[in-house]
């Protein structure tokens, strides 16, 4: 499985590609941080982050894309902007039908070091250790992006069944319903 990771931000939008399975030794493919300048307009600076992005889905062909789930924090402009790059990212991969899948800073932090409260400095130590670099990735969005595709990797199997799981028991209330409605017409 590969996995771009997207660590959303305006001006730091961190990048990272990731490939295994879990249970299995992970490899780095890629990492990296698209940037845009504070000072530069908005939408300009969202179309500066759909095209790094849309470089990275070309160059990596990645089967899945993680990004970071945008919380709420009391600076409400640093939310609309970490949103926005969100809502950009998930708009590249839709348009490929590329699978998004969301996750909490706080699933990403529990499924790379064990604690849902790690600080950055731990995750990066862990991203370090889990994919035999040399080095943290810097700056830490980028070890955040590689988090977040860690955290997909091991999260979609259970996912999966758990979709599967609702999907079987909704197909069968609903093949339920459907006789119990023709047995009432009869």
């Amino acid at each position: 499985m590969r996995v771009l990771g997207v660590d959303p931000g305006l001006t730091r939008c961190g990048v990272g590609v990731v490939e295994g399975v879990a249970g299995r030794p992970l490899t780095m493919v890629g990492v990296g941080v698209v940037r845009t300048p504070a000072d530069a307009e908005p939408g300009h600076r969202l179309v500066a982050i759909e095209q790094g992005i849309e470089a990275w889905l070309d160059e990596h062909r990645p089967e899945y894309v993680a990004v970071e789930r945008v919380f709420s924090q009391h600076n409400v402009r640093t939310v609309m902007g970490t949103a926005q790059a969100s809502a950009v990212a998930m708009l590249c991969a839709a348009r490929r039908g590329i699978p998004v899948a969301l996750h909490t800073p706080s699933e990403v932090k529990a499924a790379v070091t064990g604690s849902g409260r790690a600080d950055k400095a731990q995750v990066g130590a862990m991203v370090t250790r889990l994919l035999r670099l040399d080095a943290p990735p810097k700056p830490a969005d980028a070890a955040d992006a590689l988090a977040l595709a860690i955290c997909h990797i091991w999260r979609a199997p259970a996912q999966n069944r758990l979709q599967q799981a609702v999907a079987l028991h909704a197909a069968k209330a609903a093949k339920a319903a459907q006789a119990s409605s023709k047995g009432r017409i009869a």
